[in-house]
């Protein structure tokens, strides 16, 4: 067993590598470039994005496990995780939403996204953590599995309440007489219980290394196999079956599953392969995976930083190349904004450049910050949060 103060690369280097695919979403966002389709390079540019958010929640929910050994007690580790959870809504309704935007339209359009969901997710694993780890397990798999039984039913509900479009629903809703407008595009179920799982597979990962290798190989694998078995079924598991897809190629619409809110098939598809990476990545070593590393550090720092860095250079590429459409990218993008508009859309080789170039300038702030964290001279208290 690992050292409950030990660092496991393989968490590092898998966040490094969803946070620069996740980079490549978020270009793409800025681009104009549509979510996927039928024709398979516009499809793969946003499938491959597709492991990002199942991977933040799982593997947060690993690192709560890890913590809580170093911590000590269920007690610290709640307080912990109810401090982080505040601190990551408020991020996501201030700067963040305004990193999004570049504009001060709160009641406009409030973005309760992927930040949001981590959030609320946390401070709801602060309460699971004092239940033993076989119900954590247990919950956490439940959700996953039965969430998409009850979904055609909440679908179906004319004008759902607000809390409803919260914990599964999602998409745009409004409170309030004036009409404060909020798109819930993370909702709290499944992603709690995908968070949940992850911290039960905490135990996995301080196992002994063969054990460890094997139980990622299986539990990843027969996750891989039941995503395979139900989608070619069609029997349960997502709203979309893959034969209604005309559109699509025979590959392509079975693996066009549905995201908002995450399907079983979803997060069997994402989540079994990340199972059966950690293992591999623990031993991964050169360059490349040292760059992944960094950026795994610290992944909240990047993710504040990437956002707004997008955002400007979006804005002087709009300036070099279609100056009359900066105004498109000041609007309540990217969930409300005008529809894009013609001539402005980029190139699937200038989508990827800049994702590139994006990368690769956020490796030195994201390096100077992380070795500021691990420094006790330097640190500061609240960079446990950031």
């Amino acid at each position: 067993m690992i050292q409950p103060a030990s660092r496991l690369i393989s968490i590092d280097i898998a966040r490094g590598v969803v946070m620069a695919l996740m980079a490549l979403d978020h270009v793409r966002v800025y681009a104009g470039v549509p979510a996927g389709g039928a024709d398979p390079a516009l499809f793969f540019t946003r499938w491959v994005t597709h492991f990002c958010a199942p991977a933040f929640f799982f593997l947060a929910g690993t690192s709560a496990f890890l913590n809580g050994l170093r911590l000590g007690s269920p007690s610290a580790l709640s307080k912990h995780l109810i401090t982080r959870g505040l601190v990551l809504v408020l991020l996501e309704l201030t700067v963040l939403r305004f990193a999004w935007t570049f504009n001060f339209d709160y009641s406009g359009m409030t973005l309760l996204g992927v930040i949001w969901a981590l959030g609320v997710s946390m401070m709801l694993l602060a309460a699971l953590v004092r239940l033993p780890m076989a119900a954590i397990a247990t919950l956490g798999v439940a959700i996953i599995a039965l969430h998409n039984a009850v979904g055609g039913a909440l679908f179906a509900i004319e004008d759902p309440p607000a809390w409803l479009h919260v914990v599964y629903v999602g998409w745009g809703f409004t409170i309030g007489e004036g009409g404060w407008t909020f798109v819930a595009l993370y909702t709290v179920i499944p992603w709690v219980g995908v968070m949940a799982v992850g911290y039960a597979f905490g135990q996995v990962m301080v196992m002994p290394e063969d054990a460890r290798r094997r139980a990622c190989l299986r539990w990843g694998g027969g996750a891989i196999a039941l995503f395979v078995a139900l989608r070619a079924l069609r029997v349960y598991g997502d709203p979309w079956p893959y034969r209604a897809q005309e559109e699509f190629a025979p590959l392509l619409a079975f693996l066009n599953t549905a995201k908002y809110p995450a399907s079983l098939l979803f997060l069997l598809m994402t989540l079994g392969p990340l199972v059966i990476a950690m293992p591999i990545l623990e031993s991964a070593r050169g360059r490349v995976a040292g760059w992944m590393r960094v950026l795994g550090e610290v992944p909240l720092f990047y993710y504040v930083v990437h956002i707004p860095l997008i955002h400007v250079v979006a804005l002087g590429i709009a300036a070099l190349r279609t100056p009359e459409h900066i105004g498109w990218l000041v609007a309540n993008h990217p969930m409300f904004p005008p529809e894009v508009p013609e001539g402005y859309v980029w190139s699937l080789p200038l989508l990827y450049a800049v994702t590139i170039a994006v990368v690769t300038a956020l490796y030195w702030p994201c390096k100077w910050y992380a070795a500021r964290k691990r420094d006790r001279a330097t640190r500061q208290w609240w960079m446990q949060y950031l």
